[in-house]
């Protein structure tokens, strides 16, 4: 079975809230399996403009990482992701 993945872009506008954010999401992600790759770190977009931040996050299926995403607890914590930062996430399945 393919693993399932977020790939997630941020521009944080709002650090002090947005922490509550990293707060909570991590709980939940860890709860459907989900395992952090990338959270930050160097990083250089050489073909596009890009924003501050990136996060990888690895699931054990494609379905997980859905799941995960649209569980009423992450879409809740999402509301403070969206309200304190420029972002955008993809849930892509793996080879």
């Amino acid at each position: 079975m393919a693993k399932g993945y977020w790939m997630v872009h941020v521009t944080v506008t709002d650090p002090d809230n947005y922490a509550e954010y990293v707060r909570l999401d991590t709980p939940i992600v860890e709860r459907y399996g989900g395992k952090f790759l990338v959270r930050g770190g160097t990083s250089e977009a050489p073909e596009a403009p890009q924003k501050d931040r990136h996060v990888v996050v690895e699931f054990p299926s494609y379905q997980a990482a859905l799941d995960c995403y649209h569980s009423e607890d992450y879409l809740a914590a999402a509301k403070i992701r969206i309200a304190n930062s420029e972002s955008d996430i993809v849930v892509v399945e793996g080879v």
